[in-house]
């Protein structure tokens, strides 16, 4: 019954619209304006797959250059398959999200076990992947395969909801599938590349969330929303849930020796396997009073002896469903320290070896710009432990 309810609403949304009009001015100004990126270079399906993964709750600009690396250290997915997981969260790092390079090099050794290390042409098949999703495999098909498969992502769902004045929530999974119906029936059959890529620019460059410019839109004269006048509120979009604030307390510690404690994450869960400086819950207590508090668990859990020498500052750090609000310090560890696989303390130009979280990063730069060699009394130069997010 759902089923014919959305075949219903398709045929209502297409009526009267001009759908070979529509695909021939969208792939037209695609094919006039696109941004020169590197993953269009080639159709290479790996590079494609990479750079959709990479494009997940990142900016454009942000991943041009950790694509670049990426593919220069890993060009083709046997390399990848073979990589250590250690050294790809470091060419991951400041990316953030960390199980998608995870789940993209699970599924690159799948697809190399099974597939012979080519990306399979069939949905069914591609779509089963680890970390694979509707839109992934949609886009990694019509763009490398030219196979019309719908690639349905935030953009192109902002695009989607102006030009047929939709009115349901895009952040409802039965609004995704109504649009992905949507497109199978107005899709290009001749390039389904330039239509899925024409769709997914227009939202990136002309049919933004706010101030959308719809003088310079190809499409203008098939949107109706512009035609209402109702473009700014649409799309119609629920607001998410609260987010949930954690504080902490984080401290960068030297040893006698002059090395930093650094501490490895837990194998599941958020920023799993990456490593941080020693952290400790804080929640409910005033500034004045984490240091105290770190110092106190640090003794009591890890058998350490902390004196914190000075604060460093704040640093927050939001999530998609929470938020961090860590009290930095920095400080000394007494005694002998015991090293573990997940407890380390490491001369301080070693740091630049080890793969940090972005908050963390932010934890290191405070350290090396407000804390001199004279007053930290450890620091031997400024060394970073992350790359270009540090």
């Amino acid at each position: 019954m759902e089923d014919d309810s959305v075949k219903e609403k398709v045929s209502s949304l297409l009526k009267d619209f001009p759908k070979e009009k529509f695909c021939e001015d969208l792939i037209g100004w695609f094919q006039r304006e696109q941004r020169p990126l590197p993953w269009r270079e080639d159709k290479d399906p790996y590079k494609i797959w990479v750079s959709e993964v990479m494009l997940q709750q990142t900016r454009v600009d942000t991943v041009i250059p950790y694509f670049r690396r990426f593919i220069e250290k890993y060009p083709d997915m046997r390399a990848l398959a073979e990589a250590r997981e250690e050294e790809l969260l470091k060419m991951w790092e400041g990316l953030g999200y960390y199980s998608r390079v995870r789940n993209l090099q699970e599924a690159v050794r799948e697809v190399c076990e099974k597939y012979g290390g080519v990306v399979p042409k069939s949905r069914e098949q591609f779509g089963k992947l680890k970390g694979v999703g509707p839109y992934t495999a949609g886009a990694v098909l019509s763009i490398a395969y030219g196979i019309p498969e719908p690639a349905v992502d935030g953009n192109v769902m902002r695009v989607l909801s102006r030009i047929f004045l939709i009115g349901e929530d895009i952040a409802k999974a039965k609004t995704r599938n109504l649009m992905e119906d949507l497109i199978r029936e107005i899709i290009s059959r001749d390039d389904p590349s330039g239509f899925n890529q024409g769709l997914m620019e227009l939202g990136a460059i002309i049919c933004k969330p706010k101030g959308p410019a719809c003088l310079l839109c190809p499409v203008q004269e098939h949107c109706r929303a512009f035609a209402a006048g109702l473009q700014e509120e649409y799309p119609v979009k629920t607001k998410s849930g609260k987010v949930k604030t954690v504080h902490l307390a984080a401290a960068v510690l030297t040893d006698e020796r002059g090395r930093v404690l650094i501490r490895k994450r837990p194998k599941e869960g958020l920023l799993a396997n990456l490593w941080e400086f020693p952290t400790e819950e804080a929640d409910g207590l005033h500034f004045p009073d984490r240091a105290a508090d770190f110092a106190e668990r640090m003794k009591r859990k890890h058998g350490i002896r902390v004196e914190i020498t000075g604060p460093l500052g704040k640093v927050e750090h939001v999530f998609s469903h929470l938020k961090w609000q860590i009290s930095a310090y920095y400080g000394r560890a007494e005694g002998e320290i015991i090293e573990t696989d997940t407890f380390k303390a490491v001369p301080l130009p070693d740091l630049e070896k080890y793969p940090f979280p972005v908050p963390h990063q932010k934890i290191f730069a405070m350290y090396q710009g407000d804390i001199g060699t004279e007053k930290g009394g450890s620091r031997k130069g400024k060394v970073r432990p992350g790359g270009p997010s540090a």
